[in-house]
């Protein structure tokens, strides 16, 4: 008899971390988060989780920003600008692949919108739009876990902007991304 009681609170503790856990893991039957108050914050734009990984301004005299700009062909910053790049890492919970966004822009507290730089096929760090896998295979995320940008130490692929530097003076900084179906932004606060 006193084994049973013993472990009746037992069993009543693991149903509420279950119970917990379940909620904590979005089972709450709540719409997907389509705004995130800073970098980390997983939205949703679309049927896929985006993440901004981090977001910093680019130095080219700096070895590891160097590579971050490799193949390059768009001019340098002209006096009063600088290179900004936006890390993401983009997940596919969802039982089909899906293309992720192509259209992004960062607005300011002005209005003011800045779109990405083209960067070459051949840099690694690149983000590009590209079919992610079913949540049925082994790490449906890009970039692919094996790649540079999914090793590298950010394990994210880089949007390139091209930002006037009187820009954090109209802060917060916001990332929108589209849907590649279309319909409404969602965005997320960048941490400058």
């Amino acid at each position: 008899m006193t084994n049973r009681l013993l472990r009746l609170p037992l069993l009543l503790a693991a149903a509420l971390l279950a119970a917990l856990t379940l909620v904590a893991c979005g089972g709450t039957g709540e719409p997907p988060t389509t705004h995130g108050d800073g970098e980390g914050s997983y939205i949703q734009a679309g049927p896929l989780i985006y993440q901004v990984q981090m977001s910093r301004e680019l130095n080219p005299a700096n070895v590891e920003d160097a590579e971050y700009l490799q193949g390059l062909s768009a001019g340098a910053p002209a006096q009063g600008e600088e290179w900004f790049g936006v890390w993401l890492r983009v997940q596919n919970d969802t039982k089909l692949a899906h293309v992720s966004a192509s259209s992004f822009k960062i607005v300011d507290t002005t209005g003011a919108e800045y779109t990405p730089i083209a960067l070459p096929a051949t840099n690694p760090f690149a983000y590009r739009p590209v079919s992610v896998r079913s949540n049925d295979v082994f790490q449906p995320v890009q970039p692919d876990p094996e790649s540079a940008a999914g090793t590298g130490p950010i394990n994210g692929t880089m949007l390139l902007f091209k930002l006037r530097t009187n820009v954090y003076a109209n802060r917060p900084l916001e990332l929108e991304i589209a849907p590649p179906g279309g319909g409404s932004p969602s965005s997320v606060v960048l941490d400058l």
